[in-house]
């Protein structure tokens, strides 16, 4: 067992409240770094006294940037500066040269800087939780082009002490081939070319009884297709991670949601908004990095999700979320005019004694019907707070909407903010 894997175990099976301690005393310091060495959080926390958020609640009064202003950042600053360090739009700490081996692009074009730290995606505890130990070789099918997945992967192998084989995307008789010759202890992917990979050595006649094993991400992996693989020998297990945070969560042999990574905070918010949901209630996934080469603070990922309450049954004590839920970013046209999320959170905010709101979109397209479903208490359904969310309706949306009251606990818990029911056909 290499030491590398023995302090990833150790972390993981801490107790939860030493973890606790350890980050909030680890967020002050991160904050500060944000804003010394990252020009776009000079800007967004400024103002912010860093000494004084070492608590989650004090974390939660910081805003949210989310990827379309780190989209905006970057865009803006490649238009007016000629600084060859403005690609990253202020976020990243660290410019070109040894202290960032490699560049990525994502879609939009978003581009991310790697660090040179060992496992800077901070991979290896997934790969350690589906099974990969040291001295194994890995058949890493993400993408080595553009994309850091497939870096992303190899460099927490490394760390763990594998081998990998940079087998990348397409040519899939080849991928046969290269399993079926170089013997690899299992493949790292995601789950749909995994598929077609095992499908195709079936109609070619090749054995892979060395592939035991998968970590897959990228795109859903339901229950019916994880034992299809088992149903051909393969264990997959899942994790979700993107390219600007790197790892969040990773499945555990439980198969009881995914358990988050040690190396950052998660929150759950309501969609639009910065404000955490109640325990269970699903909500968009924020998220704060301690990786000071690229420190992003609460980074709305745009994504839905829920904490699932107690621990592990392996013995992991960090918090579990239930995995990807769909998307927070419910915008939507009604009669020509875009209604946000964060709007329906701003009405629901007016009124004390609404506990929970949810726009919906009814009737058909250029007849749009829109009811604000809202949870009160009995009492407090009167017509003056009817009549007065009405006007708060009209006020933020310039739209006029109905009202409809609901007994505490009757709305959907599915993180959505704006359901449009209308009908297309």
């Amino acid at each position: 067992m290499s030491d590398f894997y023995s302090m990833l175990i150790a972390a993981e099976k801490r107790p939860h409240a030493d973890r606790e301690r350890v980050q909030l005393q680890a967020l002050s310091p991160q904050i500060n770094h944000a804003q010394q060495k990252s020009v776009a959080f000079a800007e967004i926390l400024a103002g912010v006294d860093a000494a004084v958020v070492t608590s989650r609640a004090a974390l939660a009064s910081l805003p949210v940037t989310r990827k379309t202003e780190l989209l905006d950042r970057q865009k803006a600053a490649r238009e007016v500066s000629g600084s060859r360090d403005a690609v990253f739009g202020g976020f990243s700490s660290v410019g070109f040269g040894a202290n960032m081996p490699r560049v990525f692009a994502s879609p939009g074009t978003i581009y991310e800087p790697e660090g040179k730290q060992l496992d800077y995606w901070r991979s290896a505890r997934a790969l350690a939780a589906a099974g990969f130990k040291a001295g194994e070789l890995i058949h890493n099918c993400f993408s080595y082009h553009f994309t850091p997945a497939g870096a992303m992967m190899e460099s927490g192998a490394h760390a763990l002490g594998c081998t990998v084989f940079p087998a990348g995307t397409g040519q899939t008789e080849q991928q046969v081939q290269a399993m079926a010759e170089l013997k690899p202890a299992g493949y790292v992917g995601t789950p749909s070319f995994l598929k077609i990979i095992l499908e195709k050595a079936a109609e070619m006649g090749v054995a892979l009884p060395s592939v035991t094993k998968a970590l897959v991400s990228g795109e859903a992996c339901p229950p019916s297709l994880r034992d299809w693989f088992a149903e051909r020998g393969v264990t997959a297990y899942q994790c979700y991670a993107t390219a600007d945070l790197g790892l969040i969560a990773y499945e555990t042999s439980a198969r009881e949601g995914l358990v988050i990574d040690e190396g950052v905070i998660v929150e759950i918010v309501t969609p639009g908004t910065g404000d955490p949901v109640a325990e269970g209630e699903v909500g968009e996934l924020v998220v704060t990095t301690f990786n000071t080469d690229y420190p992003l603070i609460r980074f709305g990922t745009g994504d839905l999700s829920a904490v699932l309450p107690g621990n592990c049954p392996t013995g992991r004590t960090n918090t579990r979320i239930k995995g990807w839920m769909g998307r927070a970013d419910q915008t939507t046209k009604i009669r020509g005019m875009f209604v946000h999320p964060s709007q329906v959170a701003s009405i629901a905010k007016r009124f004390p004694d609404v506990v929970k709101a949810r726009l919906v979109v009814s009737g058909e397209m250029a007849n749009d019907q829109m009811t604000l479903h809202v949870e009160t208490t009995k009492q407090a359904e009167t017509t003056e707070l009817h009549e007065k969310i009405s006007d708060a309706i009209r006020d933020v949306t310039k739209l006029r909407g109905n009202v409809a009251f609901f007994a505490p606990g009757s709305l959907p818990n599915d993180g959505r903010v704006i359901e449009d029911a209308r009908s297309y056909t």
